[in-house]
């Protein structure tokens, strides 16, 4: 596959791109945001709108994004000022996280909340981006081939970057599946924040790339918020009346501080959520195991069904990684979703403790907002403690 001959190819950004895969595979297009050489796991996510989100994702740490959707950036990138106790509403952290975006067609922007279109966003923030790309062809790729390692350069016209550079880079570069991604995304101190009135409890979070649309549905639900880096201790997390596991980047498996204080926090019998990574932190501490998905759930589409109710739901996911079913057993924890496409473990819940877990985002961002119900679930678990 090569779709690197594109001579007569006119760049309006005067910017050039090149995507070479780890199976050989070279894509040349149009480059927009940063100059730059980025390497990563190169992953696809399905949805039309959501891409200020999507990008300001920890989770997508170290990954290069696939756009499925042909268009995007018509309504350029909102105000980080429109917020709820000063958590911006349409993004999900403080920064761009992915190492590139890869777009079909990047039309102009216009929008009431826009401050900047999406290429001068990433070029602002460092991060380079292509268009002018056949993602269907590359997506097809990927569910053929699985998630793969690759590399993204963007030049200025005339200023070619070689393929045989391209390869070096690629050759040298650490695999995604081996580095600790939570590092890069997690908080350094302690972060605190209050909703609006008195706090009905006190809520720490093992932030290991939390998105800022979990943190908006804590505090709708009146708690007082502490997100504590993903090297924090039990007893630092146990000093609140809650905790939540947050979502973040990277395997799971090979997180073993994380896996040890979770463990500690699931015992300890306060009530605890996981959210995606969470998730799949409380299983293995546990004595459950994970596997790599092929190509990953990504996207605001995804359809879950609660095995307990029979009622399903629609989804936002962003996760590579799952829970193995069969490895359950032994380790309190009871199925609580699956995902309606696969049949693989969407959420879990344990048989005597105060702990639920899902493996989907029950905040949305940008939606859908099917699954809020979690988190006053959550809230009930939280009064009931105190009461007790």
């Amino acid at each position: 596959m090569n779709y690197a001959s594109l001579k007569l190819l006119k760049c309006r950004s005067g910017l050039r791109a090149r995507l070479l895969l780890a199976d050989g595979t070279r894509v040349e297009g149009c480059g927009f945001g940063a100059q730059d050489v980025r390497v990563g796991e190169v992953v696809f996510a399905t949805g039309m709108p959501g891409y200020t989100e999507a990008l300001t994702d920890p989770s997508y740490a170290g990954q290069i994004l696939i756009w499925t959707h042909p268009m995007v950036g018509c309504y350029g990138i909102p105000s980080l000022e429109h917020s709820y106790c000063g958590v911006p509403f349409n993004h999900e952290s403080d920064r761009v996280q992915v190492e590139g975006f890869i777009v079909s067609e990047l039309p102009p922007h216009n929008h009431y909340l826009s401050v900047t279109s999406l290429a001068e966003w990433l070029e602002s923030s460092n991060v380079p981006g292509m268009f002018r790309v056949d993602t269907r062809a590359l997506v097809k790729r990927i569910r053929e081939y699985g998630v793969i390692m690759g590399v993204l350069a963007v030049y200025p016209e005339g200023g070619e970057v070689e393929w045989v550079e391209l390869e070096r880079r690629l050759r040298s570069s650490e695999a995604y599946d081996v580095r600790d991604y939570t590092l890069k995304v997690s908080p350094k101190t302690p972060i605190v924040h209050r909703p609006n009135g008195r706090p009905k409890a006190r809520i720490s979070v093992l932030d290991c790339g939390l998105k800022y649309g979990i943190l908006r549905e804590l505090l709708k639900r009146g708690f007082e918020v502490t997100r504590l880096p993903c090297r924090s201790k039990a007893s630092e997390l146990l000093e609140f009346d809650g905790i939540v596991l947050s979502n973040g980047p990277g395997n799971p498996a090979i997180l073993g501080h994380q896996i040890s204080v979770v463990r500690d926090v699931v015992y300890s019998g306060k009530p605890v959520l996981g959210i995606c990574l969470g998730m799949q932190l409380i299983s293995l501490a546990l004595g459950a195991r994970t596997f790599k998905l092929r190509y990953g759930h990504r996207g605001p589409n995804k359809g879950v069904i609660d095995v307990m109710t029979g009622r399903s739901y629609i989804t936002t996911q962003n996760h590579g990684y799952a829970v193995d079913e069969e490895s359950l057993d032994g380790t309190g924890l009871q199925v609580w979703f699956k995902n309606i496409d696969d049949g693989t473990i969407e959420g879990v819940r344990h048989g005597r403790l105060p702990v639920l877990a899902v493996q989907f985002h029950p905040e949305g961002g940008p939606g859908p907002l099917d699954t809020t119900w979690v988190f006053d679930l959550f809230a009930r678990m939280v009064s009931r403690f105190g009461d007790g």
